[in-house]
């Protein structure tokens, strides 16, 4: 997101040396970004073991993923105008402050729920860290040497996001799952200490900054909070259920509500509306919602599934997925090379159409651990597909705004991605369970627990680990229904993979349409 911005402020005074304790100020930058994004990836290869310590739900689970995912998209556009009015240096050294209190809750969290409640927490604070990092270096180096930050500043991110499963892997299985989150609170009080000791002071600008758009930020949180709600009580309780339909209303209302409040504070709201009035703007927004959702969704179920079902530990996850790790690593590196020599509309629907690939290869995997290489041309595509996507998606997001409103721009787009990420795995979740325990009641499992069935299926989709077949079930009936619970595993991951590459193949479509005529920069 932010990198993008970084380049446009490159070209205003190339002349201007850095500022003295810029290289601590890009430190300190480039540890908490590292923590940011790792905390978006190493979560999924823990979710089986986190489920099992603290006896979860599948979707208590997606809740996980889910809080971060709606505390980012709810602050992100906010921190900026924060920033301005109190300072960004030591509204910076807060969100850290604030991080590593999170990240402390959520390793100690005896529960789901006060997991998933740290967790919120934990997105909001990095919604601070987010946006305000990149406004820091570009304070710190005004002229020569921004290119060079920001380039290691989007490495360092790359770097996070595509170690994240094995970096987890190795985690919880040398230790415990707790520390995928413990390991924050060294860095980030590292990064604390040299932002106070050593970053550059910027003086705040009350009287310039835009005022803080309170009742937005509220609407906004509020329903997409309730939407993801109403989504995710779906697989429980079904779509007719008194309670989903008033959540999804109260949503559905809340962002009516939001828009015609956006709509009449125009500059000055949250969102401008008059940004998708740009019919390249409106694309884009498509393409970073989708891109968020089917990727993170994906990823979400698909390494489930293979810790689940190929009862492979955390560490063998990992491991498993450095091919798509690797291919991600070294296609982001390309992507940052070339994308101020090739439209970036072209790298952004070249990614959507490898991420779509990637997930249609899915479909070739097997029940068994023995049957993993058989997802190497996935995990390859997928890794590409994904490392394609952010660099394009920096340039983008200014590009469509003019450049005085470049913030805002990357505002937005971060905001779809995020959204895009809470949405998307808690849609695909539930759809997968969906998938699951249909298949498995209609067939000869089904027939053997007779009028137990819906109830057992519900329950293995929620707890895997666990087959709670009813006391006294015959052995015989048990391998049955394991089997059984393996191959509708098998079949509702691939069904979930065929709707995700569906929709990424719109969205492929969508980011090829976008007109280069429509850009401020290019």
């Amino acid at each position: 997101m932010t990198s993008a911005t970084g380049t446009i402020q490159a070209v205003e005074d190339k002349s201007s040396a850095p500022l003295p304790g810029a290289a601590w100020t890009l430190t300190a930058v480039s540890v908490s970004t590292f923590l940011l994004m790792l905390d978006l990836t190493v979560v999924n290869v823990a979710i089986p073991d986190i489920q099992r310590a603290l006896g979860a739900s599948f979707s208590s689970m997606q809740w996980t993923l889910d809080a971060y995912a709606l505390g980012l998209a709810a602050l992100v556009l906010a921190s900026g105008s924060i920033a301005d009015r109190f300072g960004k240096r030591r509204v910076f050294a807060v969100g850290l402050v604030l991080f590593t209190l999170a990240s402390l809750a959520c390793g100690l969290a005896p529960s789901a729920a006060v997991l998933i409640a740290a967790r919120a927490f934990q997105g909001l604070a990095a919604a601070v860290l987010f946006a305000i990092g990149p406004a820091l270096l570009g304070d710190a180096y005004p002229g020569r040497g921004k290119g060079m930050a920001f380039g290691v500043f989007g490495g360092v991110s790359g770097m996070a996001i595509a170690f994240g499963p094995l970096i987890g892997g190795s985690l919880t299985d040398a230790a415990s799952w707790s520390w995928i989150f413990l390991v924050n609170i060294p860095l980030s009080l590292g990064a604390l200490v040299i932002t106070l000791a050593k970053t550059p002071v910027a003086p705040p600008h009350p009287d310039t900054a835009p005022r803080l758009d309170v009742l937005g930020l509220v609407l906004f949180t509020a329903g997409i909070t309730a939407l993801v709600w109403a989504v995710l009580r779906v697989q429980e309780l079904g779509w007719t259920d008194p309670q989903v339909l008033a959540a999804a209303f109260v949503g559905i209302a809340t962002l009516v509500a939001f828009v015609r409040v956006e709509r009449r504070k125009g500059p000055l709201a949250m969102i401008d509306l008059a940004y998708f009035s740009n019919r390249t703007a409106s694309l884009f927004s498509v393409v970073t919602f989708v891109g968020g959702a089917s990727v993170m969704a994906s990823l979400f179920l698909l390494i489930t599934y293979v810790q689940n079902t190929w009862q492979l530990s955390a560490f063998e996850t990992g491991v498993r997925f450095l091919p798509m790790t690797g291919t991600l690593f070294v296609c982001a590196a390309l992507a940052g090379l070339v994308s101020d020599r090739l439209p970036p509309r072209l790298l952004m629907g070249l990614s959507q159409t490898f991420v779509s690939t990637g997930l249609f290869l899915t479909l070739l995997s097997g029940s068994t651990a023995q049957t993993w290489t058989r997802l190497l041309p996935a995990m390859v595509f997928l890794g590409a597909g994904m490392g394609l996507f952010n660099a394009p998606r920096a340039v983008l997001s200014i590009a469509v705004v003019p450049p005085s409103k470049a913030g805002a721009g990357s505002g937005i787009s971060e905001t779809f991605q995020q959204v895009g990420v809470a949405v998307g795995i808690a849609a695909l979740g539930t759809a997968f369970v969906r998938f699951f325990t249909r298949e498995l009641t209609a067939g000869p499992a089904g027939e053997m627990l007779g009028g137990q069935a819906d109830q057992v299926a519900a329950a293995i989709a929620e707890n895997p680990s666990s087959l709670a077949l009813p006391a006294g079930t015959d052995p015989a009936t048990q391998e049955a229904v394991m089997s059984a619970a393996v191959t509708a595993a098998t079949n509702a991951l691939h069904s979930s993979m065929i709707i995700a590459g569906v929709l990424t193949c719109l969205s492929a479509v969508a980011g090829f349409a976008m007109r280069r005529s429509d850009l401020y920069t290019s």
